[in-house]
């Protein structure tokens, strides 16, 4: 029969005699003590598991891309008008009618705001740029297409132009912050790659080499752009040198 006066140790489950007086044992030996002490030390210097993420609502996720495009906004409109040196996250804070908080707890550093305004100022471009070459009358006519990804170069337009003002404060910042350079002058190169399969699908000369006449174009109409903004050429100039050399490029046929 079991002797209903013993216990089991909490560690090994050796029973135990319980005690007539005071509190009764709950180790077998100051081995089980020691072990139990241990396991409990452990547990404390445990992190607590954290609960699982809530997805964000649609609705805060909205007003969040909002913000941080308000002052993506601001950091453009400081670069464009004074150069991105003047753009410190005070100035771009009170540009965008918001605290310095606000803007730390979007971007973090002054590195990370303005690689994320380069970002958002990439996508806004691209997506301006899909619905004017979607409006094309003749969206088939490659030539056409050619024409329009290199117009997006140019000051046709304010937005364009402050586009293209941005992009030259960025380019000299570029010089200068290694960090930054990185991003910027990516060597993946798409819109070299994007010209230079337009080249070859309209029916380039023969003799054509497709990459090399895209970054001629790339490079060239950049900087026949940059030549507008200073007013040494005007627009209707650079429209007929870039004809010119699409005409020589893609003979009629």
């Amino acid at each position: 029969m079991r002797d209903e006066n013993l216990v089991g140790c909490r560690v090994c489950g050796a029973p135990l005699a319980t005690a007539v007086r005071g509190r009764p044992p709950v180790y077998c030996s100051r081995s089980c003590q020691a072990k139990a002490y241990r396991r409990r030390a452990g547990a404390r210097g445990r992190p607590a598991a954290a609960p699982p993420a809530a997805a964000e609502p649609a609705a805060h996720a909205e007003g969040r891309s909002r913000r941080r495009r308000q002052i993506a906004e601001a950091v453009w409109k400081i670069a464009a008008e004074r150069g991105l040196e003047a753009a410190s996250m005070r100035e771009v804070a009170a540009g965008a009618g918001v605290s310095l908080r606000v803007v730390q707890y979007h971007f973090g550093s002054k590195h990370g705001l303005l690689v994320s305004a380069l970002h958002l100022l990439h996508e806004e471009n691209d997506r301006r740029a899909r619905a004017r070459m979607a409006a094309l009358d003749d969206p088939e006519d490659l030539r056409a297409v050619l024409g329009a990804v290199l117009n997006e170069f140019l000051p046709l337009d304010e937005q364009r132009r402050g586009a293209l003002r941005v992009f030259v404060a960025y380019y000299v910042r570029s010089l200068t912050d290694p960090a930054l350079a990185e991003v910027f002058l990516h060597a993946s190169q798409p819109v070299e790659q994007l010209v230079a399969g337009l080249i070859r699908q309209a029916g380039a000369a023969p003799g054509t080499d497709p990459g090399r006449e895209a970054d001629l174009l790339v490079s060239g109409v950049t900087g026949l752009g940059m030549d507008v903004l200073h007013g040494r050429r005007t627009l209707a100039d650079v429209r007929t040198t870039l004809d010119y050399h699409l005409d020589r490029i893609l003979p009629a046929h």
